[in-house]
């Protein structure tokens, strides 16, 4: 059995609650896409987007966690290889729904700088992680 720290296993306990949010923004999703809520074709897009994003970077940062455990990575490089991800996975979604709020938008607004933010974070997550366990 993987033993993992106590910070890792707090983390994972507090990001599995997170997806009863992403299950809310899919019925949010679903009344868009069904008209009970009313979205340019674009928001519609980026809302998909936003909600797509959040599953598989959840899902890839739990995973993250665990495999950072793994490694002889200590202290913030530790904490970034196996929380990379999971900030992505706020950043990257957040970018999405954020650049896409207002009634009848059709292009993103300011917000969408966390795209750049939320990548550059996904990156130096996975690389740092990468890093870890080939040195492993």
């Amino acid at each position: 059995m993987l033993e993992i720290s106590d910070a890792a296993r707090v983390t994972a306990g507090i990001v599995m609650l997170t997806v009863v949010g992403i299950e809310s923004g899919g019925a949010f999703l679903l009344a868009v896409v069904t008209g009970r809520e009313r979205a340019t074709d674009f928001q519609k897009s980026f809302y998909r987007a936003g909600h797509a994003h959040a599953g598989v970077l959840v899902t890839l940062g739990l995973v993250c966690l665990l495999l950072a455990e793994t490694t002889p990575l200590t202290g913030v490089w530790r904490w970034v290889a196996g929380t990379g991800v999971l900030w992505a996975a706020v950043l990257l979604p957040a970018g999405f729904f954020f650049s896409a709020m207002g009634s009848g938008r059709t292009s993103p607004n300011r917000w969408a700088v966390l795209f750049a933010v939320g990548a550059l974070v996904l990156a130096t997550g996975v690389v740092t992680l990468a890093v870890g366990l080939l040195r492993a």
